[in-house]
């Protein structure tokens, strides 16, 4: 069965056909297109993404995207049954964009139109190229948004069993990293800072915050760790005499960088270690922007091998936002009987969309 998937949840305008087959033990993925139009030069020059100008960029470009998706399939818009859209969570402008075009398609080709919920479809991408995972599963979604666990049930649904309080991993990432001089965003250029900085010990005299909270529960806080690490490079200038727009020596950068990418990390796989141990799974899957940072994935797989567990990455190009994940997480949807009207509308935050979702299954007995 082929499925369109459409995400403009943030500043990616993207799309993709997947052939889903379903089998008794499960879903078979093949990819069979995957476009993806970034607007990171645009918002680089703010070092940030700018709503409107995100939303205004979709517009643009979300029929040339849609359309390349279809050619590089080598299929026709006839072929296509189904078409998936995040609907939710995101950009509520991004988001319209995405919503609209997906419900004038699904309605010209009159296939069903499955609602895809943003931060499902990271952990659905793993799917993809793990056809030999299957759930339950615990799911932990690391992005620019989000630093939340998941548990999976057989059916694909997630429910969450933790997350961060306030900030988000990849907002500290980006947020230091622009008060570092790096270029947006960055994840990559931090990543990269980080390894170099991790082959000295001098970073070990940056002392930051974990972004673990203490006890049992699943919760993290990174707002106090992104506040820390931003004064010390402050305090660094001054001692150094150096402007707030000047850039630090680059060594000093480096032992920043990997200071941060330590507390991060170690603190995302203790509880990461924690939920496996809590909930019993034995697989787990690791997905969104950050899980990208070659330090997180190196370190997450390392505990999962320490307690019995498989450890399920998407590769790099899945990481991010894309219209892969979304066909995907639409297939699984479709497979519960979860299909909207035209009716369907955009959602900023999570917890709309979950109301939506239960109320469209409650509507049909699902």
């Amino acid at each position: 069965m082929l499925f369109f998937g459409i995400e403009s949840s943030c500043d990616d305008t993207a799309a993709s056909v997947i052939d889903a087959s379903f089998e008794k033990d499960g879903i078979k993925y093949k990819l069979l297109s995957n476009i993806v139009s970034s607007q990171t030069d645009v918002h680089a020059l703010y070092g940030g993404v700018v709503p409107e100008i995100a939303s205004r960029a979709h517009a643009e470009s979300i029929s040339a995207v849609a359309e390349t998706a279809l050619e590089k399939a080598g299929i026709q818009w006839k072929d296509i049954e189904a078409v998936a859209v995040t609907f939710a969570p995101g950009l509520i402008g991004s988001l319209l964009v995405g919503v609209g075009f997906a419900k004038a398609l699904a309605f010209s080709l009159n296939v069903p139109l499955i609602p895809v919920n943003h931060i499902e479809a990271h952990a659905a991408a793993a799917f993809l190229e793990h056809p030999e995972l299957s759930p339950p599963a615990l799911a932990l979604i690391v992005s620019g948004g989000h630093t939340s666990f998941y548990s999976m049930d057989k059916s694909y649904a997630l429910n969450e069993i933790g997350g961060t309080r306030d900030d988000a991993a990849g907002e500290a990432f980006d947020k230091v990293g622009r008060v570092l001089g790096l270029p947006y965003p960055g994840g990559a250029a931090l990543d990269a800072l980080a390894a170099r900085g991790f082959e000295r010990e001098e970073y070990k005299k940056i002392k930051l915050p974990s972004p673990s909270l203490p006890g049992g529960e699943l919760e993290f806080s990174f707002s106090g760790l992104k506040t820390a690490a931003i004064n010390q490079i402050h305090n660094i200038k001054q001692k150094l005499s150096l402007s707030e727009d000047e850039v630090l020596p680059e060594k000093t950068r480096e032992d920043i960088a990997a200071s941060l990418t330590n507390s991060i990390v170690s603190g995302i796989v203790e509880k990461l270690k924690t939920a496996l141990i809590k909930t019993g799974y034995k697989r787990a899957i690791l997905a969104g922007g950050v899980a990208a940072n070659s330090h997180l994935r190196a370190a997450a797989q390392e505990v999962c091998r320490s307690l019995g567990a498989e450890l399920f990455v998407p590769s790099i190009r899945l990481c991010g936002d894309n219209g892969a994940m979304t066909g995907v997480a639409g297939a699984m949807m479709y497979k519960c009987g979860v299909k909207a009207g035209l009716d369907l509308n955009a959602y900023a935050s999570d917890e709309a969309a979950k109301e939506y979702i239960d109320d469209l299954k409650s509507k049909r007995g699902i």
